[in-house]
């Protein structure tokens, strides 16, 4: 067996792990798709999600701000 690996298995290893980080890539795009139209069907609902909870107007105030 030689000392060192033949190139082109060196070759064969780099593009292999250059396809899996594509199809990897390629998966979480699409789940961020998918995340992106579920994101914007419940803004289309005419409710921000970043603002639920938030009462607008004057705050109660706390003690510890005095």
């Amino acid at each position: 067996m030689p000392p060192t690996q033949r190139p082109s298995i060196n070759k064969r290893n780099r593009e292999q792990a250059k396809r899996e980080k594509q199809q990897e890539k390629a998966a979480r795009r699409a789940e961020r798709a998918v995340e992106r139209k579920n994101r914007e069907a419940a803004a289309a609902d005419g409710e921000d999600p970043d603002l639920v909870g938030i009462v607008p107007g004057p705050q109660p105030r706390n003690d510890d701000d005095l």
